[in-house]
């Protein structure tokens, strides 16, 4: 049964809340998840995060991107962009990009953001970017999905997304779950159609 790796970067719970239904939805498709998350980046040189997260998925190595079949990416905003752990972590791949161990692999991207109109698609298209450049196949949402057309909060046909709120205390509305259910299942099924 095929792998794929839902990879994450939390800071307030919503983007990890995420990755669990797009996770669901992988499973409900046929494929089995590896849950995966990135440590924080220091502000000063020397790392502050342990070696283990205290909680949640274990972190991510390099190998749980060679041994995927497909790939659910995540991080909440930051100006229009993705976080920096989640910046930092895809910094540190060349030697993936060097073998092309990513090529040709599906892989498929998630947000949260503060604000309604806080950067929600260009965060999801900066995640993309190392993707395309590791020759990864980007699977995004159809307008096939019903949510995107009445959906009042999150959800865009490049990934599902989530309207956190200010304080960051908005709980992910049902249109935005059913979104990364959609996401998690389809990304199964393109995965399982391309055999990886």
């Amino acid at each position: 049964m095929p792998e794929i790796l839902v990879l994450y970067y939390s800071h307030h719970g919503a983007t990890r809340e995420m990755a669990q239904l797009i996770a669901r939805g992988i499973e409900q498709a046929g494929a089995t998840a590896r849950l995966r998350t990135v440590p924080r980046v220091s502000t000063v040189a020397e790392a502050s995060e342990p070696e283990i997260p205290p909680e949640g998925a274990p972190y991510a190595e390099l190998r749980d991107l060679e041994e995927c079949a497909g790939l659910a990416l995540g991080s909440p905003t930051r100006f229009g962009n993705m976080a920096a752990p989640m910046k930092y972590f895809w910094d540190g791949t060349a030697s993936l990009w060097l073998k092309g161990s990513l090529a040709g692999k599906p892989a498929a991207v998630f947000t949260s953001t503060a604000s309604l109109h806080g950067g929600q698609e260009t965060t999801l298209i900066s995640m993309m970017l190392p993707l395309l450049h590791h020759g990864m196949l980007i699977v995004g949402l159809p307008y096939s999905a019903p949510e995107l057309l009445t959906t009042a909060t999150g959800g865009t046909p490049y990934g599902p997304s989530h309207h956190a709120g200010a304080a960051s205390d908005l709980p992910v509305s049902e249109h935005e779950r059913k979104l990364c259910i959609a996401l998690g299942k389809r990304l199964a099924e393109i995965t399982l159609k391309l055999g990886k």
